[in-house]
């Protein structure tokens, strides 16, 4: 185990990256857990406000990731100061982006449908750091051989088609699909051939005189959605906490 710590993570420099993943999911649940629990009036936690603003966690978690990717950048990637500087990065962008539907809507839609975007960020953002540390690089540059890498012609081209793949799915209204291509090239090669959603540029763009085409695309999309948007909203409400009736106010009341 020692040896396989020392090889996959040490060596390769992964740990402040390991680390700011393992701040961040902890950060994220961590306070999920405690808004809940100040949502249902239970425990000792409550709002921080300050002359009767509400201050969000947002607030604490842009300095916290200021302060830590600034720190990052000029520590390196080994050392004490490289691995708290990515903890303190980590727990900033948990604070944030448990909030990206604030931020997003310019509105406090913490515990609204609209909020749900903020688990959805947190879950694809964990995903694709998780896909970087196993070891794979952005545009399938890990795949190529060292021959290959040497070439600058070839990594180039490499990085080049698979950012056109993934332009083409985000086009298609897959962003999920778009964003994980960039990480695993082949997700962006089935999203490709794949139909795009209704109401999206390239269906607006290349099924406008093609009534078979939008007639699938809309029957793909129902069968889609009906199958999988159950599963989703019970993993987010386990999650992030179901969403209630409670009204939105915009943050310059907060």
């Amino acid at each position: 185990m020692g040896h396989w710590w020392e090889r996959n993570v040490i060596e390769p420099g992964k740990l402040p990256l390991l680390l700011a993943l393992t701040a961040f999911v902890l950060t994220f649940l961590i306070t999920r857990t405690i808004t809940r629990l100040i949502r249902a009036g239970r425990g000792p936690f409550g709002n921080v406000k300050a002359g009767g603003l509400h201050i969000h966690h947002v607030v604490p978690g842009v300095v916290l990731t200021v302060v830590g990717g600034f720190g990052a950048v000029t520590s390196g990637r080994y050392g004490f100061g490289a691995a708290a500087c990515a903890v303190l990065f980590g727990i900033g962008a948990g604070l944030v982006l448990d909030e990206f539907a604030l931020i997003l809507h310019l509105q406090d839609v913490y515990w609204t449908e609209e909020g749900r975007q903020s688990v959805e960020v947190v879950v694809l953002t964990a995903a694709v750091v998780g896909l970087v540390l196993a070891g794979f690089a952005p545009f399938g540059v890990n795949d190529m051989s060292q021959q290959e890498l040497h070439s600058r012609g070839s990594v180039i081209a490499t990085v080049v088609v698979d950012f056109l793949f993934s332009l083409a799915v985000l086009a298609k209204g897959k962003v999920r699909m778009a964003v994980f291509s960039v990480i695993v090239p082949f997700v962006g090669v089935i999203g490709f051939v794949r139909l795009a959603r209704p109401g999206s540029p390239w269906a607006r763009r290349f099924y406008r005189n093609r009534p078979r085409a939008r007639a699938r695309a809309l029957l793909r999309a129902y069968h889609h959605d009906r199958r999988w948007s159950g599963p989703s909203r019970a993993f987010q409400d386990w999650l992030g906490g179901k969403p209630g009736a409670e009204p939105t106010r915009a943050l310059e009341r907060r």
